[in-house]
């Protein structure tokens, strides 16, 4: 039996305190309240600086990050308000147990509720990447990279969301993250995406 990795014992430190709560800061708040629920929050601490990052590790075997910004995901682009958070991003790394899409949920339910868990769940997939094409493709180029990195987008009720799982050189998926974001940037990420 495995044991538990340090990540998941971190993210389940919260758990129970938060699993009746909703989520306090979202993406679309001010960055004030979303640096103070980091604070308050059981299984976040930020770093220092400017109190929007966070990061864990056991050694450089595991590692747990998570950070709100004011820009939209994808490539850098202007931002009328700096004031409002417009995504919060978290990444599992884990060489030990391996990082799943099912354990990404799970940490995305535990940093922020059930409420914002159930929107993903019940989101509809917008894109996903690579297809079947560009698998082919890269397989009969001999293309390195193609299909190193799963993506899919969704859009729920409240939010969009973000996924990608990185597949290493051994096939064994170790990193991961969810990124959760207004939906008002669904369409700039996905046209992003669809170019590369």
């Amino acid at each position: 039996m495995r044991a538990l990795p340090y990540c998941l014992l971190l993210l389940a430190s919260g758990a129970i305190a938060l699993a009746r709560q909703p989520a306090q800061a979202l993406p679309g708040q001010r960055t004030e309240t979303v640096r103070t629920w980091i604070r308050a929050h059981p299984t976040l601490q930020p770093a220092l600086g400017d109190g929007l990052t966070v990061e864990n590790s056991n050694a450089a075997a595991q590692r747990f990050q998570f950070s709100a910004s004011v820009l939209p995901p994808g490539r850098l682009s202007f931002v009328r308000n700096r004031g409002i958070i417009r995504s919060e991003r978290f990444l599992l790394y884990d060489v030990i147990n391996g990082v799943s899409a099912e354990r990404l949920a799970e940490s995305l339910r535990v940093i922020y509720g059930l409420d914002i868990y159930r929107d993903y769940q019940q989101a509809n997939p917008v894109y996903a990447y690579p297809s079947f094409g560009q698998l082919e493709l890269g397989r009969r180029l001999a293309l390195p990279g193609v299909g190193g990195v799963r993506g899919e987008l969704r859009v729920g009720d409240r939010f969009a969301y973000w996924t990608e799982l990185s597949v290493d050189d051994f096939g064994e998926i170790i990193t991961g993250q969810v990124t959760v974001f207004l939906k008002e940037d669904l369409s700039k990420l996905e046209t992003e995406l669809r170019r590369l």
